[in-house]
């Protein structure tokens, strides 16, 4: 008894949904939109912060093929038993 209610009302869901499809636009979603104001400054912006990232990535590389990197370890653990 308790399977046929579950089964019917699995039944009755799968219709409303191939009814939604059919039926064209759905009623409880509403429509994508993007909110573009302006691509061509959001491109700009894009342009700049890559800039920038390249004027960073630059100034890291220098430093590393320089050889002024200095690499100091300070939480390190005390194992005695390890040599």
């Amino acid at each position: 008894m308790n399977t046929n209610r579950l089964l019917a009302a699995v039944l009755v869901l799968q219709v409303i949904t191939l009814a939604g499809q059919w039926g064209g636009k759905p009623v409880l979603v509403g429509e994508a939109r993007a909110d573009v104001t302006n691509p061509a400054e959001r491109q700009i912006a894009m342009t700049d912060e890559l800039k920038s990232v390249n004027g960073k990535l630059d100034r890291l590389i220098g430093v590393l093929e320089g050889g002024r990197l200095k690499v100091e370890v300070t939480n390190m653990p005390n194992d005695k038993n390890k040599k």
